[in-house]
């Protein structure tokens, strides 16, 4: 079960959803070092203590990470982090 889970809505076109989703993987992997890697319309990303995908529908994006033990305590700092970040990049404001 994800530790994070974040379903946030969008109306943009599939390429531009799925460029949306590569500038937040961007982001995190900036912010937490992660890797990100494309299987079709989901986006899969791991780090030692740190494995989630993003995946893009046609009307929103899901986001699930789990984290290891030692990051467990930072979850609510994380969601609250990455939910902005998606909020920002999924409206097109970004």
């Amino acid at each position: 079960m994800a530790d994070i889970s974040i379903t946030q809505q969008h109306q943009l076109s599939r390429d531009n959803a799925m460029a949306a989703a590569q500038t937040v993987a961007d982001k995190m992997a900036s912010d937490y070092d992660v890797a990100s890697t494309w299987d079709g319309d989901v986006l899969s990303f791991n780090r030692s203590g740190v494995a989630g995908t993003l995946a893009i529908g046609a009307t929103d994006a899901r986001l699930n990470i789990t984290l290891g033990s030692m990051l467990k305590s930072f979850a609510p700092m994380i969601q609250e982090k990455v939910s902005h970040n998606m909020a920002k990049v999924f409206s097109g404001v970004a």
